[in-house]
């Protein structure tokens, strides 16, 4: 049933079409005897073809409006087994084309980051910018202090303290021969500000003679370590005995043995010149 519907349809497309086209273009139709046979013309050897227009309808068959050519048109258009479109995809080998798209597109991936910053808002923008500031600021403050532990960095002379936490060592401050003051005052029983005057002339003498950085704050500890790599060994031991002495008797509240006090004042000058020669 819907095949012979489909049949009548077309049919009536047809039969639709033709007559349009002879309307619009004028031509004179001729019917013809039978709607199934045509007699061939044969044209004047004088004269031009003419062209000639059958129909293929009985001479009777009644007039159609043009709302009904569309309507019937679109009946037809609307039937899936006559009309409509169908899309397919299938895979094929590239060619030389698509091979030359891919390579221009290739050479257009640096423009994207253009294109990232075109279309950035302005606060993202000036964002990036601070963030590249802050990281250029970090670097340069990584490389000056690279630089100033691989001893490149320029030496600002520091200002020597006049103190080293309650301790007076200025030089002015301390008796000529600092062995000899201290030896005094080991006899007369004050074994404290013996081992005081001792250990106030090493830190003068650390500071103003082998220029330590010894600072106000600086604890024995760090005057020892400090002192280290400007002292000879043997004047740095002789330091650390010194600095054990006054913690010993500054800390612990005992004293030394005569001998081992005596050691250190006969050794002060000896190993803490004035002049810096260790």
């Amino acid at each position: 049933m819907r095949l012979s519907e489909a049949v009548r349809s077309a049919a009536l497309t047809a039969t639709l079409e033709t007559w349009l086209v002879a309307t619009l273009l004028g031509l004179a139709v001729q019917p013809a005897a039978s709607a199934t046979s045509v007699a061939p013309v044969a044209p004047r050897l004088d004269e031009r073809p003419s062209t000639q227009v059958v129909m293929l309808t009985p001479p009777d068959a009644p007039v159609l409006a043009a709302s009904a050519v569309q309507a019937a048109a679109s009946a037809v258009a609307a039937d899936r087994q006559l009309g409509g479109v169908d899309k397919e995809r299938r895979l094929r080998f590239k060619d030389e084309k698509d091979e030359k798209k891919d390579e221009k597109s290739q050479k257009d991936l640096p423009s994207w980051w253009g294109e990232l910053i075109d279309n950035m808002g302005t606060g993202l923008r000036i964002a990036m910018w601070l963030i590249g500031a802050a990281l250029l600021v970090w670097v340069l403050l990584r490389l000056r202090d690279w630089l100033r532990l691989r001893g490149v960095a320029p030496v600002v002379a520091a200002v020597a303290p006049t103190h080293v936490g309650s301790l007076d060592i200025r030089p002015e401050s301390l008796p000529a021969d600092i062995g000899a003051a201290a030896r005094t005052l080991w006899q007369r029983g004050e074994s404290r500000a013996a081992l005081s005057l001792l250990y106030r002339g090493a830190l003068s003498r650390l500071v103003h003679a082998h220029a330590v950085p010894i600072r106000a704050a600086s604890t024995e500890s760090d005057c020892l370590t400090l002192a280290e790599p400007r002292l000879a060994p043997s004047a740095h031991r002789f330091l650390s005995q010194l600095v054990a002495g006054w913690q010993t008797v500054a800390y612990a509240g005992r004293n030394l043995d005569d001998a081992d006090f005596e050691a250190l004042c006969a050794g002060f000058d000896a190993h803490l010149t004035p002049g810096g020669a260790a």
